[in-house]
């Protein structure tokens, strides 16, 4: 997931690469989560729309070992050298239900982590208040457009070491545990767009130059 354009009508949300562990007054930590060791792992260029193992379901990882760690140490180099605050598998080319994040919510708390076969949890009824900031993505460079999310989102899953987890988010956040999980079973974000929004996306991505390396498709 791209950050938020700087446009954007709503709260800032410029994402903040330093890697301060301090709190904010009150004693609230400033980051949830933890953060990956930045000397392992290699950037690698991200596919963009139009390359099919983005436009369809990924496999369930199965095997929790040396190799899903490697995988996740690029994900999170690749992700950084985007500049982006999400990453799924699939968006470096590999086939596997995996995502990295490291994603500020709407309050400036910072959330870092990863998450394996990620199942999105429904919503309580209650649950369901809707926020229609702006979305942008990695494998549509350039391009921003506002669509309507829950500003909650819960997901379950495993660590890398097979471990169950749930992570749950808000606002900024909840946005992009949605997006993320929703890479793995092969929807980009301009999928849940009007035609009208969709196509404008792609018009924006056709004249824009991305900042990062990506995989041109054949």
């Amino acid at each position: 997931m791209a950050e938020q354009h700087d446009h954007h009508h709503g709260h800032d949300h410029a994402h903040d690469h330093d890697h301060d562990h301090g709190h904010e007054d009150g004693g609230v930590p400033r980051v949830v989560g933890e953060g990956p060791d930045l000397s392992k792992g290699t950037a690698r260029p991200i596919t963009v729309v139009g390359n099919p193992v983005l436009h369809r379901e990924v496999r369930t990882v199965t095997a929790f070992d040396g190799e899903l760690s490697a995988l996740i140490d690029d994900m999170f180099q690749s992700m950084y050298a985007a500049e982006g605050v999400g990453l799924a598998a699939n968006q470096i080319g590999v086939d596997l239900k995996v995502f990295v994040y490291d994603c500020p919510d709407d309050e400036g708390v910072r959330h870092v982590g990863h998450v394996v076969n990620p199942v999105l949890e429904e919503l309580p009824a209650g649950r369901r208040a809707l926020d229609d900031s702006q979305e942008g993505c990695l494998s549509v460079p350039t391009a921003y457009q506002e669509l309507a999310r829950p500003d909650y989102a819960a997901v379950t899953g495993q660590d890398k070491d097979g471990n169950p987890i749930r992570v749950e988010g808000t606002g900024f956040f909840a946005r992009c545990l949605q997006h993320e999980t929703d890479h793995l079973y092969g929807y980009l974000y301009i999928d849940r767009l009007s035609k009208r929004d969709r196509k404008d996306a792609l018009r924006q991505m056709a004249d824009g130059t991305p900042k990062y390396a990506t995989v041109p498709n054949d």
